[in-house]
């Protein structure tokens, strides 16, 4: 049998963080193929000039607000989904934050969150969505990584780690979900410019516009395989390096971040006692 892949016939498309950077792209694509694209973001950041946007595009996109992180409000969403615009056939979990943890500053909190947003941000909705899958006999589920997952970069201790959890969970679902009908992809991007990326500290070869990363995303959905990287001249030497020895590996990233020439920088308020960094602090 010849596992589902979606369809815009089929069925609606649910993309999470879909109101800006790469999800708010990825949306607009979808709807351009002929999706009903249903789109979830913080109710804080409404998705409102994106329906504007795509209003006169084969398919159209509506709104379901809520945070990833609140696991009730989740199930809530996919439930609201399928009753007021059809089967959700395509989920793409691509929430997520990224929180710089350099060893001189770490505040347990920011592991916490990014956890919490990264990781069971895609557990909470990805558990209730797969019982109207298997339910159903057919789905597919995209999860969003990134190719720090394949080895360790300096400050990305709490975001990388999120990356290269997400990278497990979809192999190791994939046994079970394959018997079900159920596809899923692990998609693991470069350096792709987004509000996201702005808050990165290290230097970012072969960044993508937006637009570009998002037409890879979304040919990848369409025709890739398990795992969808891009760009090429940058995930695959990842790659490869995430399988050198790790003393190499180490030294071949420090140069290539110059990060061995970094002073360690004492001068930020350290955390409070609560775990609070000092930006969150009361």
């Amino acid at each position: 049998m010849t596992l589902y892949r979606a369809n815009p016939k089929d069925g609606v498309a649910w993309i999470t963080g879909g109101s800006s950077g790469l999800g708010r792209a990825l949306a607009k694509d979808l709807a351009r193929q002929g999706y009903a694209v249903a789109v979830t973001a913080l109710p804080s950041d409404p998705a409102d000039t994106l329906l504007v946007e795509t209003a006169q595009m084969t398919g159209h996109v509506k709104s379901f607000p809520c945070d990833v992180t609140d696991e009730e409000g989740m199930a809530r969403t996919v439930a609201a989904i399928e009753e007021d615009m059809g089967p959700i056939v395509l989920a793409v979990f691509n929430a997520g934050n990224y929180i710089a943890t350099p060893g001189e500053h770490l505040v347990v909190r920011d592991f916490h969150r990014s956890f919490a947003v990264n990781y069971f941000g895609i557990v909470n909705g990805l558990v209730p969505v797969v019982e109207y899958m298997r339910a159903r006999g057919r789905g597919h589920v995209v999860v969003v990584g990134s190719v720090t997952a394949y080895s360790g970069w300096p400050t990305t201790a709490a975001y990388g780690g999120t990356k290269a959890a997400i990278n497990i969970l979809a192999e190791s679902l994939k046994y079970d979900f394959d018997k079900m009908n159920i596809r899923i992809q692990v998609i693991n991007p470069g350096f792709v410019d987004t509000p996201l990326t702005e808050k990165n500290m290290l230097p970012m070869p072969g960044l993508m516009p937006v637009h570009r990363a998002s037409r890879r995303m979304a040919r990848g959905i369409s025709k890739g395989g398990f795992e969808v990287t891009f760009p090429y001249h940058i995930s695959w030497p990842l790659k490869l390096l995430g399988l050198l020895p790790r003393p190499i590996c180490r030294i071949v990233i420090g140069l290539t971040t110059s990060w061995w020439g970094r002073p360690l920088n004492f001068d930020r308020k350290m955390p409070s006692e609560t775990g609070r960094s000092p930006d969150q602090a009361a």
